[in-house]
């Protein structure tokens, strides 16, 4: 029989799953951890009081209760101390931003991403945003840790980006690009934006308490986070949720990974503008503007539309049947969409996903919205803390 796990190892691992719960809940009384992570008040008493004097929480008297007896000290994380860095590098922009232990954004920067822009140039930009940030952080601050979200198939093991179609990135190692630029030895956690957006959602967004749930990005491209029985699907090497590539078109329009008839030739960027008779136009304000001029009566606009929404009803048809979510979110290009096309979109989806799978699906945009890739970037980062919270160093 192979030993037990040391009472050391113990006591790490009810640290983590205190901390996680506080990161995720907020501000908790300690009761309410007792019941929640079942274990008695002594030993929660214990653990706060560990995680205290690392820093990493805070206890007070809780808001006036209105109840009769002693009550219960609020364990509360340290969000001004403890962040991590975080960034999502989109087709059209760059964004950094600190972010506080609890998933609170302290501070952030955007930057206009030319397309075409390569690692080596993005590197430094991004880098110098948080270089800016770091000259307003508390001198007892803690870094813990830097997270980024990519538009693009994102290796595992390592973070390289095998593959970015809408960037022109192939086997990009960002993350040892941000390294050198930073000039920090430790390892920054690279993610598929879609991935980490879902993550974000499920922790602490709309799809919180929900345990099987499909994430749905556009940008000029689409892909999905998918979150099943509670645990992100990242596939073998870390490539799922390419959605955008699934073949629904025979001999159809060229997408930009070379094949034909993808998805997104449907419902990305580029096919719904060409559609609406604007082929040279390009970026979030374009497809902003069809919907715009759809929604005023423009006849060629609002046909691009629908038929775009009829689109993405029918691969969403085909997922809600493969998945069986409880929850569909429409986030980045994909929210916009939603909005403008959401009859045809749950009309197709009526009409195709099989019953069984239908009854208690929901469609819904992300409660954090465009936060949702960066607060997910730092969940990245965060995952080595809340493992090992003494490990803080």
């Amino acid at each position: 029989m192979p030993p037990g796990p040391s009472q050391d190892e113990i006591r790490r691992q009810n640290l983590g799953a205190l901390l996680r719960h506080v990161h995720v809940h907020g501000a908790t009384s300690r009761a309410e951890l007792t019941t929640a992570l079942g274990l008695n008040r002594s030993t929660i008493g214990a653990l706060t009081a560990d995680l205290a004097g690392a820093g990493l929480v805070s206890e007070g008297a809780p808001k006036e209760t209105g109840r009769a007896g002693r009550p219960s000290p609020v364990v509360r994380p340290e969000s001004n101390r403890i962040h991590a860095y975080a960034y999502s590098i989109e087709v059209d922009r760059l964004r950094a931003a600190r972010v506080g232990l609890g998933g609170v954004v302290l501070d952030r920067r955007e930057l206009d991403r030319p397309r075409g822009l390569l690692v080596a140039e993005a590197a430094p930009l991004l880098a110098g945003a948080v270089k800016e940030m770091q000259q307003h952080v508390p001198a007892d601050a803690v870094c813990v840790g830097t997270g980024v979200a990519v538009c693009g198939m994102v290796r595992r093991d390592d973070g390289l980006v095998r593959l970015a179609p809408t960037t022109g990135w192939v086997d990009e190692p960002i993350g040892a690009a941000l390294s050198a630029e930073l000039g920090i030895d430790a390892p920054i956690t690279v993610g598929n934006v879609a991935d980490v957006a879902a993550f974000a959602e499920h922790a602490r967004g709309v799809a919180a308490g929900c345990d099987n749930v499909v994430y749905l990005y556009g940008d000029v491209g689409v892909g999905a986070g998918i979150i099943a029985g509670g645990r992100r699907v990242t596939g073998h090497g870390g490539y799922s949720g390419e959605v955008g590539h699934m073949k629904l078109v025979r001999d159809g329009e060229r997408c930009e990974c070379g094949s034909r008839g993808c998805w997104e030739t449907q419902i990305g960027e580029n096919g719904l503008l060409r559609n609406a008779g604007r082929p040279g136009a390009q970026g979030r304000e374009a497809l902003l503007a069809v919907f715009d001029a759809a929604d005023r009566g423009d006849a060629r606009a609002g046909a691009a539309v629908r038929q775009a929404g009829d689109w993405l009803g029918f691969g969403v048809a085909n997922l809600v049947n493969i998945f069986n979510p409880e929850m569909v979110i429409f986030g980045g290009t994909m929210r916009d969409l939603y909005l403008a096309a959401a009859a045809q979109i749950r009309s197709r989806l009526n009409a195709n996903a099989l019953t069984a799978c239908l009854e208690h699906v929901r469609l819904r945009t992300p409660k954090l919205g465009d936060d949702a890739a960066l607060v997910g970037a730092a969940e990245l980062a965060f995952e080595r803390l809340l493992a090992d919270p003494l490990d803080i160093g």
